[in-house]
């Protein structure tokens, strides 16, 4: 037997093809993938952190951090694209890192995925009910502040008087919403999904094209800021820290393979999905940055969570305002559709090896979907994101899904080596260059991050292979069939 208990290509291939009332069902073409990808990647986070990160960090050249973030995204995105293709199952990272590294890793990266998903969908929920309250509040329309707060938190009344909320009722709805959604079937989230990113990429393009005409070439000098004396402000070293920054915002086009098991020929729309989106947003990207700070100065920007709002000020349209918060509120609705798919995927994954229980592989016989684990991520993700502040839940951190790209860059790698003669419908070109490039980068990153952040994934991972060693060990599939 071999101690690192590699899930084989073999099993992955039969899973790949299986196509009965317990496996699931594909129906996910081309451009369902690609507008899966686009409903994460763009959200909130375009809206916000490009003003940070040209006020503090780039400048006008933000636009430059957007080149060197989509870099780092490419090299990880092309080793995901060949393993989208050549294993097109349920998983994604996880399922890699089983095939090409054994079960441990694969554990604990799958577990990283479980944080990743879960908190960050809770998170972007509470986010999303602020953003609605916002939104109505425009037209005079108020919602009970006992609704709209975590019991944690006092609110104010009409009288000025302050007592507790009772539970954040919108983050519970959206989440029960988009989890019905899931459970009838991808088909479906996906036609949905498609519209919300149809709106979304409206306002994006109708902000480019109505700014486009009121830019101000004064604005773009100097095009980077001289360095003020500290690393990342401003400079060389500030484009590089904007990338940082920036990167947050890419965050997504990875969740599409959770979804290879359910995709139409997978060897073929598997890798248009990953790097489709991912190109279509870095065009999207380096043009609403180059309107953002062409409207206005980039220090107008500094420590305002709604840059486009300050930009539009510039413009005869300060009414598209509302409408960007529209966009923010559908942008929301989407990360969380793709947060639960995701999350559920891998759990079904996982559960199928046997490492957690069976009731996350349970399969709907009419809608093909892993239903019960749809409705268990509802209760969790929805009562977290009711009852718990925002502050305490925090923003959700790129550690997790830097992990992931470091593990699949390095399998690909790996995979290269050990089976080179394995079918690859999509090849990632000049291996190994670009897969230690992706590792590099991505690594580079992580070290950046804050020490809270690590600690916090350190936690997270000790209680998952306790997990692992009292459960998922003595159930694995794997393991019981000595590979």
């Amino acid at each position: 037997m071999q101690s690192s208990f590699k899930k084989p290509l073999s099993w992955l291939m039969q899973e790949s093809v299986a196509d009965n009332a317990h496996s699931l069902k594909r129906s996910l073409s081309a451009f369902q993938l690609v507008t899966l990808g686009l409903g994460v990647i763009i959200g909130a986070g375009l809206f916000s952190l490009t003003g940070l990160a040209a006020a503090n960090n780039a400048g006008p050249a933000v636009t430059l951090s957007f080149i060197v973030s989509a870099v780092g995204c490419c090299f990880a995105g092309l080793c995901y694209a060949e393993f989208s293709s050549m294993i097109p199952v349920a998983g994604s990272a996880y399922t890699y890192a089983y095939a090409t590294m054994g079960e441990v890793l694969a554990w604990i990266i799958g577990w990283d995925l479980v944080l990743e998903f879960s908190v960050g969908g809770a998170t972007v929920a509470i986010s999303w009910s602020n953003y609605l309250t916002e939104f109505l509040a425009g037209y005079h329309l108020y919602l009970p502040p006992q609704l709209v707060r975590s019991p944690f938190e006092l609110v104010t009344l009409a009288d000025g008087s302050q007592v507790h909320a009772w539970f954040n009722l919108p983050a519970l709805l959206v989440v029960v919403a988009m989890s019905l959604l899931l459970m009838r079937g991808t088909r479906g989230s996906a036609i949905w999904n498609a519209i919300v990113v149809s709106l979304k990429v409206g306002v994006v393009l109708v902000f480019i094209a109505l700014g486009w005409q009121y830019i101000n070439p004064a604005n773009y000098h100097p095009y980077i800021p001289a360095n003020t004396g500290v690393f990342g402000a401003y400079g060389w070293s500030g484009i590089l820290r904007g990338a940082g920054v920036i990167f947050f915002v890419y965050l997504g086009f990875d969740m599409v393979s959770t979804a290879a098991q359910e995709a139409r020929n997978p060897q073929r729309n598997m890798p248009i999905g990953i790097l489709g989106s991912l190109a279509l947003c870095t065009v999207l990207f380096l043009l609403f940055s180059h309107v953002l700070t062409g409207l206005a100065p980039y220090q107008e920007f500094k420590d305002s969570a709604a840059p486009v709002a300050v930009a539009l000020k510039h413009t005869p349209y300060t009414w598209l305002a509302q409408a960007v918060i529209l966009a923010i509120i559908v942008g929301y609705t989407s990360v969380i559709l793709v947060d639960l798919l995701a999350q559920s995927r891998v759990f079904y994954a996982m559960a199928n090896d046997g490492l957690l229980p069976g009731i996350f592989a349970e399969i709907h016989p009419k809608f093909r979907t892993p239903w019960k684990s749809n409705i268990l991520l509802c209760v969790f993700v929805g009562g977290f994101a009711a009852i718990v502040p925002l502050h305490v839940v925090g923003e959700m951190t790129s550690i997790g899904t830097l992990l992931a790209f470091v593990i699949v860059c390095a399998g690909v790698w790996i995979m290269r080596r050990k089976m080179p003669d394995a079918p690859r419908a999509f090849k990632t070109p000049w291996v190994p260059f670009v897969p230690i490039m992706g590792i590099l980068v991505c690594l580079a990153m992580m070290i950046s991050l804050p020490g809270d952040t690590w600690l916090r994934l350190i936690i997270w991972m000790a209680i998952g292979l306790v997990i692992y060693f009292g459960y998922g060990k003595k159930r694995s599939k794997v393991r019981a069939a000595g590979q």
